[in-house]
């Protein structure tokens, strides 16, 4: 296996007088508020790191969130714009015993990959001012280079199979009237782009069951502790569902990693950096969802996916509910409330 290698920087000096839009506005502060968690869990990560392949592509995905974070950060300064709270060492325990092992932070990182690319690539078509559409651009290559290594890492170490394979089609072939049919009928098999769809989902939601399953087990607060375990048992039956839909075609699936989960209950994350990942990582599923269901065609399927929004949205509602209770929510950048003003 070839050496893992520090993923090259960028730079950004062009002086930009034209203010920024709403879009340009809500993106970067995403990506300000995710990167700030990102840095402090990717540098507890390495305080528990043996593989020194897993050990340089964490370091490569902390340099990446420093910059995108101190990037974000400029470009607010330069408008005067508040710089967020996010997360910071008050967020982080960099002297907790290790939670995870190795094997899993290279799970944790394709799922925390695809998660900023989404971000990232919904920003390009949007953004109009040039540092900050060359900013996302920059985001999206950076990313995608680091995603390549992580999937190097997971083949090379055996840590992860491909997604399953079907035979090429013998000729151009047209559907009929069963096409749609998911319960009454000839039912069709799984076409590729659902099975592409099925695998993703898997993968996500086995490294997100993993992730609320170490935090349901170190969280202090007792409120915030039973709303995690009601997210693991929702995501568990999620998984188990999926995963009958390509087992019923006789095609592999991934495995779950919860064996990677070490027994510490000791927490290296505060309450509100959990919290607010887990319903960053839900709302990522709502996301995921709707790109599988857009390329769907069974009615099984599109039920499915149905079911599991709504659950979905329940878990983001309850767990937003709790967030703006301790006041720990931050306002993202919004309009002018006009009834307000006009009322005062």
């Amino acid at each position: 296996m070839k050496t893992i290698k520090p993923i090259k920087l960028g730079s950004y000096k062009e002086e930009i007088s034209e203010q920024l839009t709403s879009a340009e506005m809500g993106k970067l502060w995403a990506t300000y508020m995710g990167n700030s968690m990102s840095t402090c869990i990717l540098s507890y990560y390495l305080q528990h790191v043996e593989d020194k392949d897993i050990k340089t592509l964490l370091e490569n995905a902390l340099r990446l969130s420093l910059e995108f974070m101190n990037t974000t950060k400029g470009i607010f300064e330069k408008e005067n714009y508040p710089i967020p709270k996010g997360f910071g060492d008050e967020d982080v325990n960099l002297g907790a015993p290790r939670l995870y092992q190795d094997q899993y932070y290279v799970h944790y990182l394709k799922y925390a990959g695809k998660a900023g690319m989404s971000i990232y690539n919904v920003a390009i078509p949007l953004v109009i001012r040039k540092d900050v559409k060359e900013f996302f651009r920059y985001c999206m290559d950076a990313t995608m280079d680091l995603m390549e290594q992580i999937n190097e890492i997971l083949m090379n170490k055996g840590f992860i199979m491909k997604p399953p394979l079907i035979p090429i089609p013998e000729k151009v072939e047209f559907v009929h009237q069963d096409f749609l049919n998911g319960f009454l009928g000839h039912v069709r098999s799984l076409h590729a782009l659902e099975i592409a769809h099925l695998y993703d989902n898997i993968e996500n939601n086995v490294t997100s069951k993993a992730l609320i399953l170490s935090f349901a087990q170190v969280v202090k607060d007792e409120k915030i502790r039973k709303l995690f375990e009601w997210g693991r048992e929702m995501t568990t039956t999620s998984i188990e569902h999926y995963m009958k839909m390509l087992h019923n075609e006789n095609l592999p699936t991934p495995s779950f990693l919860d064996d990677l989960v070490t027994a510490s209950t000791y927490s290296p994350f505060s309450d509100k950096l959990m919290l607010f990942h887990k319903m960053d990582m839900f709302s990522m599923k709502i996301r995921a969802f709707g790109n599988s269901a857009a390329v769907n065609g069974r009615h099984d399927i599109a039920l499915m996916y149905s079911k599991s929004l709504m659950k979905i949205g329940q878990f983001v509602e309850a767990a937003a509910k709790i967030f703006v209770e301790k006041g720990w929510m931050e306002q993202p950048p919004h309009a002018v409330d006009r009834k307000k003003l006009a009322s005062e």
